[in-house]
């Protein structure tokens, strides 16, 4: 594995980095809450400003509005993005369904879906989990089924991040409710705005309506519709979680984190020295934290190198989620820890630390280890697929 990017990948990383200094505003902390239009306006324009410079599907081959340059560049944008808190990043398109069609998806759904998604005109979704179903993917209960040209879909998802937002989902559904749980699935392509669907807001523990329900209620889907065939969904929609596991999002949002309170130790006076970054405790736990996200990006970089190499190891994915996720949530709470009582308080006083952003950060990281597969299920693929260990 090599440890340092090429020239042009470098030059990319600091081009990226420039454009987002430039397009986010002065002073931006972040998170974006995509339930207030004015951040869902400046997610739309910082989507259209990457799009515009083809660094939004950079990964993706070129017939398909990419760069064909994945996945190294691919890891370093999305590094980037979450360093920043960068709203913007379709990762529901770009990431997870792009590639999917790309390997799944027949000519039409390609030449249909690809181009909007690359020219940021367009929200995805995502329509996994249920109210009863969530770690056990296989027990889903939402039912499709087929009438003439079309399926009729009854039933509810949970936990849709942009739902409400969305133009697109992709969903999995069951087509035949008298085969082997995993062999009846279908994965689907729905129009949001279709009739009989209904989305219910969900605010998470940070106060952000991000999360939601959405209710089919006999919703009509082309057959056409349908990505990797009928009661195939199964391994369709592993294919997308391999896709979504890519630790680096924790890693970029852990490293930006740790800079945030070294810079605010430097800054802060304690009694007894100049600033707390003289303090031997704390200064021990931020290197060893800082230690753990290196270690968590070289895991991630090189599952990147791996598939770019057409070597990916089939649990490499589950080891850079797991390792990333967690760091991510240690680091921010070392950091809610440092701020004590200033780190809760809300912007307008003028003693709030980061305007109570790294506390709401914290909150909503809390899913990190849930969401994609939570980590226990990630433990459970690397001990069977990596250690081959048996179950019993």
């Amino acid at each position: 594995m090599r440890f340092d990017f090429t020239p042009e990948e470098q030059r990319f990383r600091d081009d990226l980095a420039s454009f987002l200094n430039g397009a986010l505003p002065p002073g931006w902390i972040g998170p974006a809450d995509e339930s207030r239009d004015d951040h869902w306006q400046l997610y739309i324009d910082v989507r259209r400003g990457l799009a515009d410079r083809g660094w939004l599907t950079v990964g993706w081959p070129k017939q398909y509005g990419g760069k064909g340059v994945f996945p190294i560049t691919s890891t370093i944008f999305a590094e980037q993005m979450a360093y920043h808190r960068a709203p913007g990043n379709d990762r529901f398109g770009t990431r997870m369904i792009g590639p999917t069609l790309i390997r799944f998806g027949t000519e039409d759904q390609k030449r249909r879906f690809l181009p909007p998604i690359a020219r940021g005109e367009v929200q995805w979704c995502q329509g996994y989990s249920e109210p009863d179903s969530g770690s056990d993917l296989a027990s889903i209960r939402t039912r499709a089924v087929q009438d003439g040209h079309d399926f009729i879909i009854t039933g509810s998802k949970i936990w849709s991040t942009l739902a409400h937002r969305a133009d697109w989902m992709f969903l999995l559904a069951r087509t035949d409710p008298d085969a082997p749980r995993h062999k009846g699935i279908t994965m689907f392509l729905c129009d949001v705005h279709s009739p009989g669907v209904s989305v219910k807001p969900i605010l998470n523990m940070a106060g952000y309506h991000s999360f939601n329900e959405v209710r089919f209620d006999s919703v009509r889907v082309p057959r056409s519709q349908v990505v990797g065939g009928i009661n195939n969904g199964w391994s369709t929609g592993l294919a997308l979680l391999n896709f979504e596991r890519s630790g680096i999002d924790y890693v970029g949002w852990a490293s930006r984190t740790l800079d945030d309170i070294a810079h605010y130790a430097r800054s802060a006076p304690d009694p007894d020295s100049s600033s707390l970054i003289y303090d031997p405790l704390f200064s021990a736990q931020l290197v060893d934290l800082k230690v753990e996200v290196e270690s968590a990006r070289l895991l991630t970089y090189e599952a990147a190198w791996q598939q770019g190499k057409g070597e990916a190891s089939p649990t490499a994915a589950s080891i850079s989620k797991l390792a990333a996720s967690e760091v991510n949530q240690r680091v921010h709470d070392f950091a809610v820890e440092m701020l004590g009582m200033y780190g809760p308080l809300a912007p307008g006083s003028d003693l709030a630390a980061f305007e109570g952003a790294l506390l709401k950060l914290r909150l909503f990281y809390t899913s990190g280890t849930i969401l994609a597969g939570s980590n226990e299920i990630q433990r459970n693929i690397i001990a069977a697929r990596g250690l081959n260990l048996p179950r019993k």
